[in-house]
């Protein structure tokens, strides 16, 4: 009984496919973390440095040229910083707070960007937010994934128009049938998570390209801050650092804060159905690194079954040995040795056992070789759970019903 027990605790450490998942994604989270918090502490740590001891320098040259002490200055600043936090700034800037500043705000706040330029400072405006954000960010995700659903649509009509195109120009759909072969054959069709990505991909890019044109002259930023502001906005990170349209004036205001507002719609958009198809490939690769690792665990657990069939083979004076201490309690009426013991040992069986163990598997072959010659319609949903894409809320539902799921041989 102890090898049997053995074997029983190792496959109790063994988990499900999601959970296995989960886990996997979480390491391998904290090690992108962990990385990425290196290089950029190897990349911007110098220049924090040098910051502190420019900053150090001009304290004590303001403080010796006008006779201020550290102390006094030190207050001045902390008052400033509290300016800074109500939204009062040495350029002139627009008004925080009109109906035009607090609509950027909402729209800020919703879009979950928070670019923190903007925040509220008085009591009711903070619980008033803790509200107003909860429905609002809610709705505004629902949004986001109707327009994926549109979006994964509208590439999947037209990708099918390309493919149709394609098998005419090619000889292999006769004109005749277009109609016929289209409406029998292509509505299954669906297009793959990798020309998505593709497409969603040059999206962005030419979104933030066209955006960062308009800002570079508008607000005076260099081509490159331009394009950093555009994906810290679109992806929603929303640091600050850079925010659009906040001085006082512009020319062609009201055109320049209309383009601002469309760019970053529809690169919020975007972007979010970028992250979202990306995801589904970062779960492929998950997938394809849990089968890898299943398969060495089976070759561990293969090697313990063998030397659990061994110690379980019939061997001579069994029978005497059984006898002699009586049968288990839980065992009632008579045992066929003979069929057990060549069961045990690994030796031949008759056809009539052999049959008779492999019924159910034959029944259930007849019904898939059916089921595959009929076109019976769940095979697509029994591909996708083979690929672990059953199921799903939310943005990662939509995909697993827009797309199909590219599998790991692809």
């Amino acid at each position: 009984m102890m090898p049997a027990q053995r074997l029983q605790g190792c496959r109790s450490l063994h988990i499900n496919e999601d959970n296995g998942r989960f886990l996997l994604l979480a390491v391998l989270i904290i090690v992108y973390l962990l990385c990425g918090a290196a290089v950029f502490s190897a990349i911007e740590r110098p220049s924090e440095m040098r910051a502190h001891r420019r900053w150090n320098r001009t304290l004590l040259n303001f403080s010796d040229t006008f006779n201020i002490s550290l102390q006094d200055l030190g207050a001045l600043l902390k008052e400033y910083e509290a300016a800074i936090a109500a939204g009062v700034r040495v350029d002139a800037l627009r008004p925080r707070w009109d109906f035009t500043g607090a609509f950027y705000f909402v729209g800020t706040v919703v879009s979950t960007i928070g670019f923190g330029m903007t925040t509220p400072v008085t009591v009711a405006g903070k619980v008033f937010l803790i509200f107003y954000g909860l429905l609002g960010c809610a709705a505004t995700i629902l949004f986001f994934n109707l327009f994926l659903e549109r979006i994964i649509t509208l590439l999947a009509v037209v990708m099918k128009a390309v493919r149709l195109r394609r098998l005419r120009t090619s000889g292999l759909l006769p004109p005749g049938i277009c109609q016929d072969f289209a409406a029998s054959t292509l509505p299954g069709w669906k297009p793959s998570v990798y020309h998505v990505m593709l497409i969603l991909g040059l999206s962005a890019i030419v979104i933030s390209c066209c955006a960062s044109a308009m800002y570079t002259p508008v607000e005076g930023w260099a081509y490159l801050d331009s394009l950093y502001f555009c994906f810290v906005t679109f992806s929603t990170i929303g640091f600050g650092d850079l925010v659009s349209s906040q001085s006082a004036a512009y020319g062609y205001q009201g055109l320049y804060r209309l383009a601002n507002f469309i760019f970053i719609l529809t690169g919020v958009c975007c972007i979010y159905s970028l992250f979202n198809v990306i995801s589904i490939v970062i779960k492929q690769v998950l997938n394809w690194m849990l089968g890898k690792m299943s398969c060495l665990c089976c070759q561990r657990c293969n090697k313990a079954n063998a030397f659990l069939g061994r110690r379980n083979a019939i061997r001579p004076g069994s029978r005497l040995r059984r006898g002699r201490f009586g049968r288990t309690p839980d065992s009632d009426g008579p045992c066929d040795s003979d069929t057990e013991g060549r069961r045990l040992s690994g030796e031949m069986i008759s056809m009539r056992d052999l049959t008779g163990s492999n019924k159910i598997s034959l029944a259930i072959m007849q019904k898939q070789l059916s089921e595959s010659a009929n076109g019976y319609p769940r095979t697509v949903c029994g591909s996708s759970r083979q690929n672990g894409f059953s199921g799903g809320v939310g943005a990662l539902g939509i995909m697993n019903n827009r797309l199909a799921e590219t599998s790991d041989s692809r």
